[in-house]
């Protein structure tokens, strides 16, 4: 299987380096534009499925990629965000204000932490990898994408490279970043990672 690992466009939320984590909010304006970049850039792949994160910053941005494959797109579950629980809506300047202990175990070992409220990093870790275990079985020799989020597009890349959630910030994804994957034998390769090209000429800065 070969995965486009897509992470939604641009947000307040983000710009602002807000927690956003289970709740939806909604693309910006540039967001909505490097989405239909991301289905530009994607529209010569022979795409057998597109799959989003329920939430509908992902499933707005997967889209326009699934529109032009002329293909539905497909929730899945087990791509949504991260909890943040009592994060959510927080920037990080408020977290580390509010939160010190706990917001510098999440930047120095994030799989230990679970904001109040939310989730641990490892079971988020083990439902994506259940999820891409479902995908690889059902699209065997197929192209397919996944939209998803800053967390998640992560930890897909750290699984393809043979590394735990601890690794968490030795990878990024930006917003409307592509990376590319292949499953095939046993063996994973990552073609390439977080390629923001496609973004070039959008007019406005790009978020954080």
């Amino acid at each position: 299987m070969r995965l486009f690992a897509v992470r939604h466009g641009d947000t307040e939320f983000a710009r602002e380096l807000r927690f956003a984590g289970a709740r939806d909010v909604p693309l910006t304006a540039r967001g909505r534009q490097q989405c239909e970049a991301v289905a530009r850039a994607l529209a010569g792949a022979f795409v057998a499925a597109v799959y989003a994160s329920p939430l509908a910053r992902a499933r707005d941005s997967a889209a326009p990629i699934a529109a032009a494959h002329q293909l539905d797109v497909r929730e899945e579950p087990a791509f949504r965000e991260m909890a943040f629980g009592e994060w959510e809506g927080l920037t990080r300047a408020d977290v580390a204000l509010r939160f010190p202990a706990e917001f510098e175990a999440w930047r120095a070992t994030p799989h230990l932490v679970q904001p109040p409220g939310g989730e641990r990093l490892d079971a988020v870790a083990a439902r994506v990898a259940a999820g891409l275990t479902a995908l690889c079985e059902e699209h065997d020799g197929q192209t397919v994408v996944v939209v998803s989020h800053a967390i998640v597009t992560r930890l897909i890349v750290l699984a393809a490279l043979g590394l735990g959630p601890d690794r968490l910030w030795s990878v990024d994804a930006s917003p409307a970043g592509i990376t590319e994957i292949e499953y095939q034998d046993n063996w994973v390769t990552v073609h390439r990672m977080n390629t923001l090209i496609h973004l070039d000429g959008l007019d406005g800065e790009a978020a954080p």
